[in-house]
């Protein structure tokens, strides 16, 4: 075999083989014998058909055999050669195969490139301070008091803010922003509860329930705004006809002691609002942490200078589209049919895409540089994590990831982790 590596760029590379004419003529022998044991061709008996006639009538076949076989055997051997890694399979090209040739093609790939000048010993990154009021304490006290509530009866008055009301709801499209018609179908939901004032409501929704009693209905239309957060609904025009059944209203308990007790192991009131002062606090922290390791992977991606793969920028658009797309399927949108322009949301998601990639690419290099290593006992340690998360055994966890590869991505993120700790131990932290 012969086999010549080409550098067309930092990344990407080009591997041009050729296999000699007595190995293909070979392997185009033994598998032509196998064939003949197998073909059916009229006139001969099963297994007794001469090879040259099953050579004649099974020629493609055999030659498309012959490149399975040997092709990926001379990727392999070329790249092992070579000590190369490409970040994709290859991609294979321009196959020639035949009888008393040599068998010749190319392959395209792309490597990581060397990292050469990097200097990650002086970081500045920024912490946003953390500062907390009243009013968010007020508000969370608020929530639990809203969760720890009962609904009662109100079936002797029309419907009022702060009423939840049961209704069946019919929703079908009338017009698109274009000025057509919708492509929405008719959607019918019977027992819908709809709590008047809740922000996830349609835009005009609770002043058409106002004042409706037990047993009426309504016909009415709504136009949602072009940046609707429920994508298929945006920049539409729809109906509604909805019939109520039933009305209550939310009676909240007062905020005292005894209400503390009924929430947690709290024995006063003010015990449960420090501990939720406290959560908040936490939470705060969280976020801010979350912002220095941003800043920190904003600062390593710039310093990345050389050429970037393609794949690798790729893989990560890819894996951030396939987010989005589970949390349209989270709030019940089919992303198949959502109004999405996936095709421009992908060149949104390259920006950020590319520079998640850069600032992977220098954690991979540090822990190099660092020789920081994942040990059983570190990947034993995020199984038991991840298990407690799920609600599964440890075992359970791992059996998953093993049938899914998932050993090795979950290694490389540990590695990372490690790699992004040692750089924030090192870096110089300003709170402004």
């Amino acid at each position: 075999m012969k086999a010549a590596i080409t550098e067309l760029s930092e990344t990407r590379r080009r591997l041009d083989v050729e296999i000699l004419a007595p190995d293909v003529d070979a392997t185009i022998d033994r598998l032509a014998a196998q064939y003949s044991r197998r073909a059916k061709v009229s006139g001969f008996r099963p297994g007794k058909v001469p090879v040259r006639i099953v050579r004649q009538h099974f020629k493609d076949d055999i030659l498309r055999d012959v490149a399975h076989e040997l092709v990926p055997r001379a990727v392999d051997d070329a790249l092992r050669e070579q000590a190369l890694t490409p970040i994709e399979t290859p991609d294979v090209r321009e196959v020639s195969v035949d009888d008393g040739q040599p068998l010749t093609f190319h392959a395209l790939f792309e490597v990581m490139p060397s990292i050469e000048a990097l200097d990650y010993t002086a970081l500045t990154l920024r912490r946003t301070p953390v500062t907390l009021d009243a009013d968010g304490t007020d508000r969370a006290m608020e929530e639990v008091r809203r969760r720890a509530s009962r609904l009662e009866p109100a079936a002797d008055q029309g419907v009022e803010v702060g009423h939840t009301v049961t209704l069946d709801l019919t929703r079908r499209g009338v017009s698109d922003p274009g000025g057509g018609s919708s492509t929405l179908p008719e959607d019918r939901h019977e027992d819908v509860s709809i709590e008047l004032g809740a922000a996830a409501n349609p835009p005009g929704f609770d002043t058409e329930l106002i004042g409706l009693q037990v047993g009426e209905s309504k016909a009415f239309e709504l136009s949602y705004p072009a940046d609707h957060e429920q994508t298929e609904l945006a920049g539409t025009k729809v109906a509604y006809e909805v019939v109520v059944k039933a009305i209550h209203r939310r009676l909240l308990p007062e905020l005292d002691d005894d209400f503390a007790r009924s929430v947690g192991e709290f024995g006063t009131l003010e015990a449960l609002r420090t501990r939720i002062a406290s959560d908040l606090q936490r939470q705060a922290e969280t976020e801010a942490d979350r912002g220095v390791r941003q800043d920190l992977m904003t600062q390593l991606a710039a310093r990345v200078t050389v050429e970037v793969p393609e794949g690798l920028v790729s893989r990560e658009i890819g894996r951030r589209l396939e987010q989005i797309a589970n949390r349209l399927a989270q709030q019940r949108v089919d992303p198949q049919t959502a109004k999405i322009d996936w095709d421009a949301l992908r060149d949104e998601q390259r920006a950020p895409s590319l520079e998640m990639v850069r600032g992977s690419m220098v954690l991979d290099e540090v822990t190099r540089r660092e020789s920081l290593t994942v040990g059983d006992e570190d990947i034993e340690r995020e199984l038991t994590r991840y298990a407690e998360q799920l609600g599964r055994t440890p075992a359970a966890v791992r059996a998953q990831l093993e049938k899914e590869d998932g050993i090795a991505r979950l290694s490389e993120g540990l590695r990372r982790e490690k790699a992004m700790d040692f750089l924030l131990s090192h870096a110089t932290i300003v709170t402004a």
